[in-house]
C-alpha cells in the first residue's frame, strides 16, 4: 500500500486495520495477493459466469462459458509479480484449451477465477492482445483468436526459415560437450509430456528450444523464434484440451533427444529432418 494511501484506507477502524473479509482488489496483509496455480492443476470446483464477480466499465458477464474455480491452497506473491503471474496463468490456460477459441472473457469473471482484482487481469489480457492471442470487444471483455490449419502450417514454415539453418550451422561449430548439457533438457520435456499437461510441456518444449538457439549469441533470433514458438502453442479452432494426448506429446518430446543425437554427430541431413517433421506436428 503507498504511503499516501493510509489514513483512508484505514478510516474509521481501529488501528487502520482493513476489516476481515473486506480485503479490496484480492490482496492480503503484508501486500500480497493470491493468485492461482498454473493450467493443469485440478479444479476444486466450477463457477457459472457473473458469481459475486466484480463489474467494471460495462463489462457483460451473463454471456460467457463456465470456467473452474481455481485449487484452495493457492501461492501467494508479491504485489508487484502480480501481473506477470496473471499473464503466465492465462497462457497456460489457453494452451491447456481452457480458454476457448472464439469464446469472450471479461476482467472480472477472470480476476473471480484467479482471487484478484480486474485490473491486473485486464493488464494481463491487454498483454496477450499485443501477442496476438486474443482481442478486445468493446464493453465485454476479450476474446480468444480463432485459428485454422493454415495459420499452424504458416507458422510450423516461418519456424523452420529460421531455425533450421541456425541449428544447421550450429552443428557444425558447436562441440558435442556442448550439446551434451543440453541433455537435461530434452529429458525434462519427455517427463513434462508424460504428465499428459499440454501447458507443462509446452513451457518445458520452449525451454529446450530456446536453450538450443542461444548457443548462436542471438538474443534478437531467440526471441522472435520464442514468439512465433509460443503462438504455434496455441489451440486450433475445435480443439480442446484432450486434442492432443499424452501419446502425441512424449513422441514429439522424443524428436528432442534425437535431435541432440543429431547435433553431436554433426548429420545434417538427419538434423534438417528432424527439426522439419518436429514444427509441422507441432500443433
Amino acid at each position: 500500500m503507498k504511503q499516501g494511501a493510509q489514513g483512508s484506507a484505514g478510516a474509521g477502524v481501529p488501528g487502520g486495520e482493513v476489516p476481515r473479509g473486506e480485503v479490496p482488489g484480492g490482496e492480503v496483509p503484508g501486500g500480497q495477493v493470491r493468485v492461482p496455480q498454473q493450467a493443469g492443476a485440478a479444479d476444486a470446483g466450477r463457477v457459472r459466469p457473473g458469481a459475486d464477480a466484480e463489474v467494471v466499465r460495462g463489462e457483460h458477464t451473463h454471456s460467457e462459458p463456465v470456467l473452474p474455480v481455481a485449487p484452495r491452497g493457492r501461492p501467494v506473491v508479491q504485489r508487484s509479480s502480480v501481473r506477470g503471474q496473471i499473464v503466465d496463468a492465462l497462457r497456460a490456460a489457453l494452451v491447456a484449451g481452457d480458454l476457448r477459441p472464439g469464446e469472450v472473457y471479461s476482467a472480472p469473471v477472470l480476476g473471480e477465477r484467479f482471487g484478484v482484482s480486474a485490473t491486473p487481469v485486464r493488464e494481463a489480457m491487454q498483454q496477450l492482445a499485443l501477442e496476438g492471442a486474443v482481442e478486445v470487444v468493446p464493453n465485454r471483455g476479450f476474446r480468444v483468436v480463432e485459428r485454422g490449419a493454415r495459420e499452424l502450417a504458416e507458422l510450423a514454415e516461418v519456424r523452420a526459415l529460421i531455425e533450421v539453418p541456425v541449428m544447421l550451422r550450429l552443428a557444425r561449430t558447436v562441440p558435442a560437450e556442448r550439446w551434451a548439457e543440453l541433455r537435461p533438457l530434452a529429458e525434462a520435456t519427455v517427463r513434462a509430456a508424460s504428465s499428459g499437461c499440454r501447458a507443462t510441456y509446452a513451457e518445458s518444449d520452449r525451454g529446450f528450444h530456446r536453450a538450443v538457439l542461444s548457443l548462436s549469441g542471438n538474443e534478437q533470433l531467440v526471441q522472435i523464434a520464442e514468439d512465433l514458438h509460443r503462438r504455434a502453442q496455441w489451440p486450433l479452432v475445435g480443439s480442446g484440451p484432450g486434442m492432443r494426448g499424452r501419446a502425441d506429446l512424449v513422441a514429439d518430446a522424443h524428436e528432442h533427444t534425437a535431435l541432440l543425437d543429431a547435433l553431436i554427430a554433426r548429420d545434417l541431413d538427419v538434423v534438417r529432418a528432424l527439426v522439419g517433421e518436429h514444427f509441422a506436428g507441432a500443433g
